[in-house]
Order: structure tokens, then C-alpha cells, then sequence
């Protein structure tokens, strides 16, 4: 499971990425504001197609976006999947 939910969120962020044309290859140490160029907008939107694609809605993503009562300045595509894998196997 752990590299198919990897490899869909990559898609999913791949959307965005074509479509702004950035060329970058997208892995699971890619950040997504540092390397991808995603703004506060842009992540609130991936999450959104991440739970569609999944089938999932409130998947609890600001468990992953905030620590100690403050935003995380930027994910890694694995810190993504890892959330996601979790938040797939309680459900």
C-alpha cells in the first residue's frame, strides 16, 4: 500500500505542477513549497484532491500542517504519504 498512496499523491501533486509548468521531478524527498513552489492556497487545494482521490474527506490534515500551535513552513511528499497511509489504516 505505502507506494501506491506515494505514487497518488504524486500524481496529484503533479496536476498542480503541470499546470503552473514547473519541470521538476517530483519524489517523496520533494518539498512542497521549497522545491514545488506551493503557496498557502495551493496546499489547501492539494489537500482537498488528496481526500477526493482517496475517497476520504477530513482526514485530519492540520494534525500534519501545525506543531507546538504553529504551521509547519513545508512538508516532504513522504511526510505527506506517511499522514496519509496513517490516516488510511484508522479509518
Amino acid at each position: 500500500m505505502s507506494d501506491t498512496v506515494t505514487d497518488e499523491i504524486i500524481d496529484v501533486i503533479s496536476t498542480f505542477t503541470d499546470e503552473w509548468g514547473i519541470d521538476h521531478e517530483i519524489t517523496p524527498a520533494s518539498r512542497v513549497v521549497a522545491d514545488l513552489e506551493f503557496e498557502s492556497i495551493d496546499i489547501i487545494q492539494m489537500i482537498v484532491s488528496i481526500e477526493q482521490r482517496f475517497g476520504r474527506r477530513n482526514m485530519g490534515f492540520d494534525e500534519l500542517l501545525m506543531k507546538d500551535g504553529k504551521y509547519v513552513d513545508d512538508l516532504t511528499i513522504q511526510q505527506i504519504s506517511v499522514f496519509v497511509k496513517k490516516q488510511l489504516v484508522a479509518a
